[in-house]
C-alpha cells in the first residue's frame, strides 16, 4: 500500500533525531560518512521518518528530509490522543503507545517524543521497550502509528456499521 500524501501541500517542520558518524574500512583505510535520521511533520496528523547518508552532514540531512517526505503517513486521532493502545516494533526496538486523558501531555522519551509531537498528538503515554537506538525508536513509533485503527476502519473490515462496533 503506497501513500498518496502530497508533501508539497503541507507545511512541514523537520527535526534531526540523530547524526552518526559511520565508517567503512577499505583497502586504503576508512571511509567516513554521516548517517542522519530526520522526522518531518505538520503537527496536524501527518508525520514521516527518513534516513540519509552522505560524506557531509548537510547533504545527509537533505537526503533524510527527502526520504521522510516520501514516507509520510496520516495518523488517526480521537480528540488530542490516539484511538487505542498499540505496540510498534522495528528491529529490536519496541514502543508501547497508550492513549491518555486530555491535559496529560506527551509522556515519552528520546525520539519517540519527537515523532509524536511532529504528528500533532497532544496527550499520550509511551514506553520504549528493548533497544534504545534513537533511529529504531523513531521507526518503531511510526510503525505503531501506522497500525492504528479507527472505528470506521474496524466497521468496514467487519462489514458492520459504527453503532454495532461501539455498542
Amino acid at each position: 500500500m503506497r501513500n498518496t500524501i502530497d508533501a508539497s501541500k503541507l507545511d512541514l517542520n523537520e527535526t534531526i533525531v540523530s547524526i552518526r558518524r559511520v565508517a567503512k574500512t577499505v583497502k586504503g583505510g576508512r571511509n567516513m560518512r554521516f548517517s542522519v535520521t530526520v522526522v518531518v511533520g505538520d503537527g496536524e496528523g501527518h508525520v514521516g521518518v527518513g534516513l540519509g547518508k552522505a560524506q557531509e552532514i548537510p547533504e545527509a540531512v537533505r537526503k533524510a528530509t527527502e526520504d521522510a517526505k516520501k514516507k509520510l503517513i496520516k495518523v488517526p486521532t480521537v480528540g488530542t490522543t490516539i484511538p487505542h493502545r498499540i505496540l510498534g516494533i522495528f528491529g529490536a526496538g519496541r514502543v508501547q503507545l497508550m492513549p491518555a486523558a486530555e491535559g496529560t501531555g506527551v509522556i515519552a522519551g528520546s525520539s519517540v517524543r519527537t515523532v509524536l509531537e511532529a504528528a500533532g498528538i497532544k496527550d499520550i503515554r509511551a514506553k520504549s521497550i528493548g533497544s534504545n537506538n534513537t533511529a529504531n525508536m523513531a521507526y518503531a513509533t511510526i510503525e505503531g502509528l501506522k497500525n492504528l485503527m479507527t472505528v470506521e476502519k474496524v466497521a468496514r473490515l467487519r462489514g458492520k456499521n459504527q453503532e454495532e462496533i461501539i455498542g
